[in-house]
């Protein structure tokens, strides 16, 4: 048996040595009579070591139930050290805390984590089942390029200088958004790859910086419920095979419309694990005597409140943290109502008729002991900051569902929205989308009341992927473009292949790309997405055990025809 030192105890006698290789670990033992026995106690951990022995059934009073090798153990009689190890940086065996700057610095010594171990071993098996049930609902997988054009698809591209072609550049693919739909073009009417895709974008908890995988799939001649149906069965299949007891969603899925996911959620990535809503009483305080939310009503703001019921006992402390926290997310503060043996509880009851406090009780579907908290602020401020007290108030009262995956679509966003610096109307989701009314629709309607055939799939808050019924036909796609603000000529310079190859017939077709990181960091239960991927980047974007990114040689930026111009910040005095 082979692998590295895991552990060594010594009995009085008899040394026994955990040894630990890619399956688990397994006990060797080491007898006082080997030649090899005084050097057990100078071996460091993570050695590595070969053994060869005898496989015995260990004593019952020494069985360990905890390992899948604990009933038998190794009697060694050989001894091979095949690499010493040094004093470690961090600790395999017992995996105590250190800084993530040292785990990600050490991360081949930090992946030997069980762990971590588990995670990495759990994406490969994921990766696997999806790929089977891909191809047994006959999808071919095909690979797009790497190298290609940049294209606007709302984040920033990573540029590839070309050395053939001074002065131009490839760039790293952020979807194989044009691809995909060209094989459909193509003939190739199911295709699927778990693609690899690059967004020079900052870090969280569930983004990783640079570079991702999707599970990118298009289909032809396929209404939006095909494509629901596909993903459906897909996710409902992975889920359930990979979450033990948990209870996955059925499918089909919950559909909510964009405009009622904000009205309800605040937000398009709603959990529907947390059983609180967000509900509007803005005609309630419209003429009210309470002039800090009346004030916001006249000036075209809104009052959204939340219920949440039975909490009226809680102590002060929780509503003062509860208002420091809806601050701290932009709210100027957090007016409560608690309603207790018939009578309301709230400094601000005073200012409210009976009339104003009952339809405030019936709105919220009121019982003694419930509270109704409210927010004030124009729309957009209201649904940012109900969603994240939302949010917070589950959290807190340990509201969420447990054990639970509970997935729904977002459906009908709007094809088109006004930027509010510049007033000006563009794309809000994705330029290659169908609008719902096709060309009448475009040449008819109000930019800003059309809707497009897009959606997102989301689970327990997380969003795991976007996807269209695509814009096939080229003269909606020049108006599409003309409405926001793009010529022709924009859209035969940034997209030449697919325009082209709309002039010779495409089917309808549409797709979607669920985020393979976040589904694996999802059924792992992580906390953060770079406990499920193998070498991640810091939040920073930097590989800090490969020195990446890093400087090239001037003979390299030569090749390439580029002369570095740092910043004025950067410069050295």
């Amino acid at each position: 048996m082979s692998g590295w030192i895991h552990r060594v105890r010594d009995h009085g006698g008899i040394v026994f040595l955990d040894l630990r290789d890619h399956y688990g670990l397994t006990q060797i033992v080491v007898r006082p009579e080997r030649e090899f026995y005084e050097d057990v106690h100078h071996w460091r951990l993570e050695s590595v070591v070969s053994f060869t022995g005898e496989v015995v059934r260990r004593d019952p009073e020494t069985v360990n139930k905890k390992l899948a090798t604990g009933e038998i153990e190794l009697v060694a009689e050989t001894m091979t050290v095949l690499s010493r190890a040094e004093i470690l940086p961090i600790s395999v065996a017992d995996e105590m805390p250190c800084p993530e700057s040292t785990r990600l610095r050490y991360r081949f010594l930090d992946l030997r984590r069980e762990a971590l171990q588990t995670g990495i071993r759990l994406r490969s098996a994921i990766i696997a089942s999806i790929r089977r049930r891909m191809v047994d609902l006959s999808f071919n997988e095909i690979q797009t390029p790497i190298l290609t054009s940049s294209s606007p698809e709302g984040a920033r591209d990573f540029l590839v200088p070309s050395r053939l072609h001074p002065g131009k550049f490839y760039a790293l693919p952020q979807a194989p958004q044009i691809f995909k739909q060209l094989l459909m073009v193509a003939g190739f009417d199911r295709y699927f790859q778990i693609a690899p895709c690059f967004r020079d974008e900052d870090s969280r908890a569930d983004r990783s910086p640079g570079e991702f995988y999707q599970l990118d799939l298009e289909m032809s001649f396929a209404t939006q419920d095909d494509i629901f149906g596909v993903v459906e069965a897909v996710m409902t299949g992975v889920f359930s095979e990979f979450s033990e007891d948990a209870h996955v969603a059925a499918a089909p899925f919950v559909r909510i419309p964009y405009k009622q996911a904000l009205f309800e959620f605040g937000s398009d990535k709603p959990d529907l694990r947390n059983p609180l809503r967000l509900i509007d009483v803005t005609a309630a305080f419209a003429d009210s005597a309470f002039n800090a939310f009346a004030g916001v009503v006249k000036k075209g703001g809104v009052v959204r409140a939340i219920s949440v019921k039975g909490i009226v006992d809680q102590p002060r402390k929780f509503f003062d943290d509860m208002i420091a926290y809806a601050q701290s997310v932009g709210a100027k503060g957090l007016a409560y109502i608690g309603w207790k043996n018939g009578e309301e509880r709230s400094p601000i009851v005073k200012f409210l008729s009976p009339d104003t406090l009952e339809k405030l009780k019936q709105a919220g579907q009121i019982e003694d002991g419930d509270v109704m908290f409210f927010i004030a602020d124009k729309e957009k401020g209201a649904c940012e900051i109900g969603a994240a007290v939302r949010t917070e108030l589950a959290n807190r009262l340990d509201l969420l569902e447990a054990n639970a995956y509970r997935f729904c679509w977002i459906v009908d966003y709007p094809m088109f929205e006004r930027d509010d610096s510049t007033g000006e109307i563009g794309f809000s989701h994705n330029p290659f989308s169908m609008p719902q009314g096709e060309m009448a629709a475009l040449e008819t309607q109000n930019p800003l009341e059309i809707l497009a055939y897009q959606y997102d799939l989301v689970c327990n808050g997380l969003e795991l992927s976007s996807g269209a019924i695509r814009n096939h036909r080229r003269e909606i796609m020049y108006k599409a473009f003309e409405i926001a603000g793009h010529g022709p000529a924009v859209v035969d310079t940034k997209f030449p292949g697919l325009i082209n190859a709309f002039r010779y017939g495409a089917p309808p077709h549409g797709g979607i790309a669920p985020g393979i990181d976040r589904i694996v960091m999802l059924l792992a239960k992580a906390q953060n997405i770079r406990e499920v991927i193998a070498f991640p980047m810091n939040q920073q974007a930097q590989d800090l055990m490969m020195s990446a990114p890093s400087e090239v040689t001037e003979r390299q930026l030569r090749e390439l025809h580029i002369r570095v111009q740092m910043p004025k910040s950067s410069r050295k005095e």
